[in-house]
């Protein structure tokens, strides 16, 4: 089992913003949602498939030995831009980075995933989400699904069937769906052949499930992984889908996020399309 990324690192990473610590799982006032507050909640995940790097942010060193996978806990971020940098592992400092530096904006009462990833060419870059985490239907679900993989233009299959189309690294589609499981996988676009999955996804009601397609297709490790944004407690649980269908990434349950940007942000849209962001590329 791959490791997560531990509270003590949050609190690490605040130390560096110069914020305060971050609240527990399941700590904050059940009678509010996310965006009740003036702050935002970020999310950090590490999907560079075999490289184990350090996150500067600002300069100083906020993440330790941060493993392909890990998604760190959900932090309450003061708005603002921060300059963050991505080395390789046990670097002295950050004045070589793998990735980056990059700014990384966020706003208050925002709900980003910061996603450090490979492009469609394999290049290692940052990419930071905004995730849709409000405007439930009743008795509704969201399901997110992220092309963050060194792989060309995808299509996600619902059960068998196609419900996104030609998505494209780093874009994302959104859907509003009645809760229970859903089998999961991807394809190259235009075929039905999965190259990731099929795995079960569970949407829940009232919250947020984004299923990032990741890794690359020329080293044949592409994964999936899923983040559960529960908006009744803040909590951001993440967990890997199978590689091939055999468990090749076995279970995971990491806690939440952290923060860094590549040159977008990116607002889920709730009817399946994939073109809108709602986000300035920085």
């Amino acid at each position: 089992m791959r490791k997560s990324v531990t509270f003590g690192a949050a609190i690490g990473v605040l130390a560096a913003l110069g914020l305060a610590a971050p609240a527990a799982a399941g700590s904050r006032d059940d009678d509010h949602d996310h965006n009740s507050y003036d702050d935002a909640v970020v999310y950090v995940l590490h999907a560079v498939p075999d490289t184990t790097v350090d996150v500067y942010v600002d300069g100083e060193l906020t993440l330790d030995d941060f493993e392909p996978g890990d998604l760190t806990e959900a932090l309450d971020v003061d708005a603002g831009v921060y300059s963050v940098a991505v080395t390789a592992s046990d670097a002295d400092n950050d004045s070589d980075p793998i990735i980056g530096p990059v700014d990384v904006t966020v706003e208050d009462g925002g709900n980003y995933t910061s996603v450090a990833h490979l492009t469609e060419a394999g290049d290692p870059t940052i990419t930071t989400f905004s995730n849709a985490v409000d405007d439930y239907g009743d008795d509704q679900g969201r399901l997110t699904v992220r092309h963050i993989a060194a792989a060309p233009a995808v299509d996600v299959l619902a059960d068998g069937t196609a419900v996104v189309e030609d998505l494209s690294n780093p874009d994302e589609a959104s859907l509003d769906l009645a809760p229970g499981t859903v089998s999961a996988a991807v394809a190259l676009a235009g075929t039905t052949d999965p190259v990731i999955g099929p795995a079960d996804v569970e949407v829940t009601e009232s919250a947020t499930t984004v299923v990032y397609a990741w890794g690359s297709a020329a080293d044949d490790n592409l994964a999936l992984f899923v983040q559960t944004i529960d908006t009744d407690n803040g909590n951001g649980d993440g967990h890997y889908g199978d590689h091939d269908g055999d468990g090749h990434y076995g279970g995971h349950d990491g806690d939440d996020h952290h923060n860094g940007d590549h040159d977008g942000d990116h607002d889920g849209d709730h009817d399946g399309d994939h073109d809108g962001r709602g986000g300035d590329r920085h």
